[in-house]
């Protein structure tokens, strides 16, 4: 009997990560881990694949953590190749109501005009990034390059 097909939602710009499993375009799963990047993505992966076929993966690709969209980036492109999927980037924004994004100290990242910046908010800001509850409209490309928006250290 054939594996399930899903589509996959990754969104690993800071914590805590999140991944969505959708059937037909909707939510069906949704998997939170505290856990560093690095050890959660191929944990939360070999579950996924001890189930599901994948058809297609969409990751936020920036910006936010360096470190985490590298890794992410990597590691979903290695399984890519590995399992024949489609692989799509999305800007951080989509999953979190086109609201700043953490960068670093009082510094985030803002979109305007089009143009992503970062600015000084003085007042903290958090607010969550959060899994679509259906893939529909999902504005993502076939672009999947980190987006790096100041030179990575």
């Amino acid at each position: 009997m054939p594996s399930p097909q899903v589509e996959i939602v990754v969104i690993a710009l800071g914590t805590p990560l999140l991944v969505g499993i959708y059937r037909e375009g909707k939510l069906t799963q949704k998997i939170v881990s505290r856990d560093k990047t690095s050890e959660a993505l191929p944990r939360i992966f070999e579950d996924i694949l001890k189930k599901y076929s994948i058809k297609r993966v969409y990751y936020a690709k920036g910006p936010g953590s360096f470190m985490a969209i590298k890794l992410a980036y990597i590691f979903l492109k290695s399984l890519q190749i590995v399992k024949n999927f489609e692989l799509y980037g999305c800007e951080g924004f989509v999953f979190n109501e086109n609201r700043p994004i953490k960068a670093v100290g009082n510094l985030y990242f803002v979109k305007e005009n089009d143009k992503i910046v970062t600015k000084k908010i003085d007042n903290p800001i958090d607010w969550d990034f959060q899994l679509p509850k259906k893939l529909d409209n999902l504005n993502c490309s076939l672009d999947t390059a980190p987006l790096y928006v100041i030179p990575a250290v």
